[in-house]
């Protein structure tokens, strides 16, 4: 793996993107026969993994966990860490020999002609065709009032909480009731009173543990996440706005086991008075720290191109932006079904965009140093 580029290239395809969505479009596109080169922002293939808490689990038994060609090397019923996630994936892009260059963040996506012009610091790349694999969640949101709590006050975004010793002794408020809220909020009530703020929108009412759930119940989730819930399929059409406008269920962490842990409930929190967190209900919470599992908002200002819609979020047919011909979007919430932003689709909508640039037909310019790369 390289980590330069160098600014004469031209390639007939560059991926934004080394996570899965990204290596699950390079091997695609390498089964094809196309050339392309793949630019991850991390200094390793899988960091995007490895930065999150430590102690991570996957929903999803290791079975659905691999991506086209090479499947998970640990027990199909395991939940893997977040680290073995990240050392598949480095795994992935070395056995297929994939083209990453890390360290690579780009700062601009633009059109020049009818090629793609790609800035990344000094350096510039030209191609027919741009894939950007990343997902609709990239910039920590924390609520605009955040700021006015008293300095004395420890915070973090879910995105830079790895675990419990970084916080303050005393009270943890934890704001969002999401599956990192959740997953969090239980971690840290072992050493910390903790306060949970919020209402989950759902919960799966069976526990993912046990054999049944992992061989029987999960797999029929799966199916219907894949296969049904699409855009293809009127229910798919139906509920896919609702899917994306609302939050998940809790899926490993059940509302009961707040109470099991110690957690206090409180309502939503909507602003500060007099430093602390304000509850909607009037209630102010007396903590020394607060985790904001509020979420994340699209982080595509980088593209320079008329492809965002209101919520700054690409528009696209399957992943295929039609208003701009060769550029295209995968690892988005319901690109194609309930699973898209997930391991288990990625592989299916990579499949798709593999196939709809090699109808393209585009070859790269003449003398650009263009490699064909082949799936082993």
């Amino acid at each position: 793996m390289q980590d330069h580029l160098d600014p004469t290239e031209h390639f007939e395809t560059v991926v934004i993107g080394g996570g899965q969505a990204g290596l699950a479009v390079g091997h695609e596109l390498a089964a094809r026969g196309r050339s392309f080169v793949i630019l991850d922002a991390h200094p390793r293939v899988g960091d995007a993994w490895r930065r999150r808490w430590d102690s991570l689990l996957l929903f999803t038994p290791a079975r659905y966990a691999g991506l086209p060609g090479r499947r998970q090397p640990v027990s199909g019923g395991a939940f893997l860490t977040k680290d073995e996630m990240a050392d598949y994936l480095e795994d992935y892009a070395r056995h297929f020999d994939l083209p990453v260059r890390t360290n690579t963040r780009v700062d601009r996506l633009c059109r020049d002609g009818d090629r793609f012009r790609i800035t990344s610091g000094n350096n510039t790349l030209e191609a027919d065709n741009v894939v950007v694999a990343m997902a609709n969640f990239q910039q920590p949101r924390p609520p605009a009032f955040a700021h006015e709590l008293d300095p004395r006050i420890v915070q973090l975004h879910s995105d830079a909480y790895k675990n419990p010793s970084q916080l303050a002794p005393g009270p943890v408020l934890v704001v969002g009731v999401g599956n990192s809220g959740a997953d969090i909020a239980i971690e840290v009530a072992r050493d910390h009173p903790t306060w949970l703020a919020g209402k989950e929108s759902a919960a799966i009412p069976f526990r993912i543990e046990p054999w049944f759930a992992r061989n029987v119940a999960i797999r029929g989730i799966r199916f219907i996440g894949h296969h049904v819930l699409t855009r293809g399929t009127p229910i798919g059409r139906k509920v896919g706005p609702d899917f994306v406008a609302h939050a998940a269920p809790l899926i490993r962490v059940k509302p009961k086991d707040f109470d099991t842990a110690g957690i206090t409930r409180v309502s939503r929190i909507v602003g500060v008075r007099d430093g602390l967190p304000l509850t909607d209900d009037g209630q102010t919470i007396d903590v020394a720290n607060v985790i904001w599992c509020t979420g994340y908002r699209p982080g595509f200002s980088w593209i320079d191109l008329p492809v965002l819609g209101d919520r700054q979020e690409p528009e696209t047919e399957r992943g295929v932006v039609t208003q701009q011909p060769g550029l295209y979007f995968i690892g988005l919430e319901f690109t194609y079904a309930a699973t898209s932003a997930t391991i288990t689709g990625v592989g299916r909508d990579a499949k798709h965009v593999a196939r709809h640039i090699a109808r393209r037909r585009r070859s790269a310019a003449p003398g650009a140093r263009a490699k064909t790369y082949s799936v082993a």
